[in-house]
Parts: C-alpha cells; sequence; structure tokens
C-alpha cells in the first residue's frame, strides 16, 4: 500500500509539471501563442511581407526627381489605350477618355499634375483640331501619345513635323492601322528615348488587321526651373 501511495503521488507530481511546462511554452503573461517552430528552436517567426509595388506597376521604381508612368496603345479597334502617370491612371477605357486615333494627354514638366487629355479621329476626323492643340502646348509640357485603331489617315505633314518637333522619332514614317506609343515634350532638344512604332504588316500582324499592342514604361526627368 505504501508503495502504491508514492506512485500516486509521484504521477501527480509528474502530471502538474507537464501543464506547468506547457503553460510555460506557449503562453507567455499577455496570454501569446508561441508558434510550435520557435518552440522547437528554429528562431522566432518574422512577419511575411509582400515587396514594395512600384508606381504604375512598373518593373523598376524611378529615382527621386522624376515620373513614373506607363503607357499602351489599343488593341486593334476593341480595347482602348491606357495611361498611367506617378500611379494615376489618367486615361483608359474605364475612364470614357479614350477613342479612335491618337489619344494625348499634358502633363506639368515640373510638378506632374495632369493638364488636359484628348482624342483626335484620325480616321475621318478634322485634322485641324490636332494642329491647333499641337500649337498650344507650353514650353516644358510632357506630351504622352497612344495610337488606337487608326493613328495616322489624316496627318498631314505640318501635324507630322510638329509631332517630330516634340522628340518623335516616328511620326513621319506613321501609316495606316500602325501602332505607336510615345512620350515627348515641348522643347526638347533631342530625340525622346521613349517611342515605339510597329507598322501594320498582314504577314506579321497579331490581329487580323492590326498589329499588337505596345507597352512602354520608364521614368521622365522632372523639369527644374
Amino acid at each position: 500500500m505504501r508503495l502504491t501511495g508514492l506512485i500516486r503521488i509521484a504521477t501527480v507530481m509528474f502530471s502538474l509539471g507537464t501543464a506547468w511546462l506547457f503553460v510555460q511554452t506557449y503562453f507567455n503573461t499577455g496570454w501569446k501563442v508561441v508558434s510550435l517552430r520557435s518552440w522547437l528552436g528554429a528562431g522566432p517567426d518574422l512577419p511575411k511581407t509582400q515587396p514594395p509595388r512600384n508606381k504604375c506597376g512598373n518593373q523598376k521604381s524611378c529615382p527621386e526627381n522624376s515620373f513614373a508612368f506607363k503607357v499602351m496603345s489599343g488593341a486593334a479597334n476593341v480595347v482602348g489605350p491606357s495611361m498611367c502617370f506617378e500611379n494615376t491612371i489618367i486615361m483608359s477605357g474605364v475612364k470614357s477618355n479614350v477613342g479612335r486615333g491618337l489619344n494625348i494627354a499634358l502633363v506639368n514638366g515640373t510638378n506632374g499634375q495632369l493638364m488636359k487629355t484628348d482624342v483626335f479621329d484620325m480616321y475621318s476626323g478634322d485634322i485641324n483640331l490636332l494642329l491647333d492643340f499641337l500649337k498650344a502646348i507650353q514650353s516644358g509640357t510632357i506630351v504622352i501619345v497612344a495610337s488606337y485603331d487608326d493613328p495616322a489617315t489624316k496627318l498631314n505633314d505640318e501635324a507630322r513635323t510638329l509631332l517630330t518637333n516634340l522628340g518623335s522619332s516616328h511620326a513621319s514614317k506613321l501609316a495606316f492601322r500602325d501602332n505607336w506609343t510615345f512620350v515627348g515634350a515641348k522643347g526638347l532638344k533631342d530625340k525622346s528615348p521613349y517611342e515605339q512604332h510597329l507598322k501594320n504588316e498582314a504577314a506579321k500582324n497579331k490581329y487580323d488587321g492590326w498589329p499588337e499592342v505596345l507597352e512602354m514604361e520608364g521614368c521622365l526627368p522632372k523639369k527644374m526651373d
């Protein structure tokens, strides 16, 4: 009987000790649960963090004193173009401010504020509307252009020259249903490095009668007064 009593006492003490160890292991004074991984000595659990998203979803972040942009041309005559500037969509089908022809946004080159957006039908529209728009652009203004459907049928030499003066290398070559994206500026001394041009060629077109979508992104230096 005495031996049996000792065994019972030992069993109770063991149970109490195990319970105390469980509480000390899994709970602190704030009742915070400790993971099994930490309990086994694998180090503390660190919070999972997502890498920061760059402005406009671009692949690279832009340095200080520059603006992030992304521009996409339209897809055939079905999906309109889109433009993002400093993480804000400024033109898109969702905003209902894009259309057939040349889609153009003007941005202040110093503070990045959107100044104006407009669409010019280059298939059956009035070319004078585009000419007046281009002639009124002030020095230091960033000009963002995306084509949709047909950017060139109505383009004349004067309009092509005005676009070339904004830094374009391809405005003089644009033709029926070509795809074109371009970012330039009024007063730019050299040709813009931000321009894409894809010709409408039946043997190479991705769509029936139109080339594939163009997408361009980058960083534009701020105009420093």
